[in-house]
């Protein structure tokens, strides 16, 4: 399929209205990829073990125990403090492409449900199809990390 006969070919709108709807409230999975963690250490002054060790927990998905970042007990993101994201600038992948993820792409009608819930959804900047197929491209090029792989520690990227 070319980018012209996806259902966003004219493409899609969205301004993130810092409102922490989608980083609130409810538990959910933050899956993280080793660039992830690296930018994280890196804003925060850190190394990356350290951020493993006091932002995440490994989540048993499907056999498989992967990387998440942690929540705070009332299910809000580990990172969501007075008001709004303190890692924002170097938010994990998941966080900077949201809404344009591939299950609320896969039709008009998905896209609707965000724009439902979500107040920068169908508004403000207009993202391109190619643009958009960037950032689902982006996630599945940065797989989230293996929780068994990081126990104990977490190489530092060079």
């Amino acid at each position: 399929m070319t980018v012209d006969d996806r259902w966003y070919a004219s493409g899609l709108r969205f301004t993130c209205t810092r409102c922490s709807l989608c980083c609130r409230f409810e538990s959910g999975y933050v899956w993280l990829s080793r660039s992830d963690v690296s930018r994280l250490a890196s804003g925060l002054g850190l190394t990356a073990t350290q951020v493993v060790r006091r932002f995440c927990r490994p989540v048993d998905v499907g056999g498989f125990r992967q990387l998440s970042l942690a929540e705070q007990p009332n299910g809000d993101c580990v990172f969501w403090r007075d008001g709004g994201c303190t890692v924002y600038p170097w938010r994990p992948r998941q966080c900077s492409s949201y809404p344009f993820w591939a299950p609320y792409l896969s039709s008009a009608q998905e896209w609707e449900h965000v724009t439902a819930e979500c107040p920068g959804a169908g508004v403000g900047r207009l993202y391109t199809a190619a643009e958009v197929d960037g950032l689902l491209a982006e996630r599945r090029y940065e797989p989230p990390l293996n929780a068994d792989e990081v126990d104990g520690d977490v190489e530092e990227d060079s």
